[in-house]
């Protein structure tokens, strides 16, 4: 069996950024896992621009992104297995993975960090009637087909949900020459970011139909075209709003789910708000020395986050190692209805911690208050707050030492 101090199970931007993050923490015996053909994950389809705004300071495309982050990897030898897929982890850190080249093998860890990403909502989890005809792709895959194999789903498109991948593929589509008829949305509001609503749908003309869902599917051996209905206010459809609208490819942006098998086989235990797993400010898990990070703890809207945590992973990885993790407090973050969750969910070292966290609707005139018992924390005021972009709080360590009970509060209070 082979011993390495970490294994990084994901070699896409979380997991080159926990590397990177650990090695340059005094970890040396780090070991990428990798089950594509390359490091970057989805990165290396996302070719528009948008990435680094924040980490680098500049607009990169998702390849130029990827290939920053791989360059430091490669600097400073960190080592990585490519096509090679994690079976299993035990809790007492075995991970057992197999490759074409290695076989099935097992490696013993000291630490280890989750960075698998997520996968998209597929159409067998959205009960839509209707045959099962060509023409239906996750907008992910049809993102793919476009850009790195050069393939064009189809010339007459619809889009069901408005999640950031769907309004990017919406413009895509219209710039390889296809028509896009619509952008429908079950919910009151858009997923994506409010930058994508502007530059994707409104500088193209492209109708974003929101309170509206498909209810059929039509065709057989080809998607000939879809209807599509108004909801009421408990997301079920209207009858007499039904509109058959003649396309030829439906496009599914209808969210994503965090890769959480391994997690789930291992015992980790899972939010059941993010699908991700619950960890503490260090993104270690419920499981000792197993720590997550990226999608796959929580979908976040730009891949600067996912670096910016994915750091907190690799460092706490390489205090973990060292022994230099100290637990001197048990502080659970509960959230009201306003807010879904926070990541974190909970508190074991009196530092300063960032906590991100999404609201469940669209708010304005809001104020973002933190509360231990009834002393008041944070009361931030924000003019508007959405479901499609995170938001964060700062907690200091000099406002955590001052917690008494055993609970902090975040509540989204409306003036």
């Amino acid at each position: 069996m082979m011993r390495k101090d970490l294994v990084i199970i994901g070699g896409g931007p979380a997991g080159m950024a926990a590397a990177v993050a650990a090695y340059d923490a005094g970890v040396r015996d780090i070991l990428i896992l990798e089950r594509d053909s390359g490091l970057g994950g989805i990165l290396k389809q996302c070719i528009h621009n948008g990435f680094g705004l924040h980490r680098f300071k500049e607009e990169l495309s998702g390849p130029e992104y990827a290939y920053r982050y791989e360059l430091q990897v490669l600097e400073r030898n960190i080592e990585f297995k490519l096509n090679t897929m994690v079976l299993d982890i035990t809790d007492g850190r075995i991970v057992t993975a197999m490759s074409s080249d290695d076989g099935m093998f097992q490696i013993e860890a000291g630490a280890i960090i989750l960075a698998m990403g997520c996968r998209e909502r597929p159409k067998g989890a959205l009960n839509i009637a209707g045959m099962r005809p060509a023409g239906i792709f996750t907008a992910g895959t049809a993102q793919r087909f476009v850009n790195i194999d050069g393939y064009m789903p189809g010339k007459k498109v619809v889009i069901l949900g408005s999640g950031d991948i769907g309004l990017i593929m919406a413009r895509r589509m219209t710039l390889e020459g296809a028509s896009v008829e619509a952008v429908c949305e079950l919910m009151p509001y858009s997923g994506g970011l409010a930058r994508n609503i502007e530059q994707c749908l409104n500088d193209f003309g492209i109708p974003l139909m929101l309170s509206h869902t498909v209810v059929e599917i039509h065709g057989k051996e080809r998607v000939e075209g879809v209807t599509v209905a108004q909801v009421d206010e408990k997301r079920k459809p209207i009858a007499s709003t039904r509109r058959f609208i003649e396309c030829d490819t439906l496009l599914l942006s209808c969210g994503l789910i965090p890769e959480n098998e391994l997690t789930k086989s291992a015992g980790i235990s899972l939010d059941r708000v993010t699908n991700g797993a619950l960890v503490d400010q260090d993104r270690q898990t419920a499981l000792d020395g197993v720590f997550a990070c990226g999608n796959v703890l929580h979908v976040h809207d730009l891949v600067d986050y996912v670096s910016e945590e994915a750091e907190i992973a690799g460092r706490a990885a390489a205090e973990y190692l060292s022994g230099a993790i100290k637990k001197n407090a048990d502080i659970k973050l509960s959230t009201d209805g306003r807010i879904r969750y926070t990541v974190p969910q909970r508190i074991t070292s009196k530092k300063k911690v960032t906590v991100y966290f999404r609201v469940s609707d669209v708010y304005r005139d809001a104020r973002i208050v933190v509360k231990d018992g009834e002393r008041v924390i944070i009361n931030r005021k924000k003019q508007k707050v959405a479901p499609g972009e995170m938001e964060t709080v700062v907690l200091t360590e000099e406002m955590l030492e001052g917690v008494v009970g055993g609970t902090l509060s975040f509540s989204l209070e409306l003036d």
